[in-house]
């Protein structure tokens, strides 16, 4: 799978793991070179704190377009099917290639 926005591929991997409809890449399969910190937090009520990551590629901005849980809450991990600690999903127009 791959990850794409703006033309450029933000992560590519076959190990991706689906939770909640969405693909959770490594973290070893993102390119470091398009994300920035963000100070975006959100809760979800069964994996716990997301944190977030804005994208730039070209000099365009796409703002908390990547998350990740890097202390998923207890349990989470079971329901999940895998140990998902650090692997980011994306949104906000990023495109998820198969």
């Amino acid at each position: 799978m791959k990850a794409i926005w703006n033309g450029a591929v933000l992560a590519e991997s076959n190990d991706t793991v689906e939770i909640e409809g969405n693909a959770y890449f490594p973290p070893g399969s993102i390119n470091k070179k398009y994300f920035l910190p963000s100070d975006t937090h959100t809760r979800c009520p069964w994996k716990g704190l997301a944190s977030y990551y804005n994208v730039s590629v070209d000099n365009k901005v796409n703002q908390d377009a990547a998350w990740y849980y890097p202390k998923p809450q207890v349990g989470s991990k079971t329901m999940a099917g895998h140990d998902f600690t650090n692997y980011l999903a994306f949104w906000n127009g990023v495109e998820i290639q198969t």
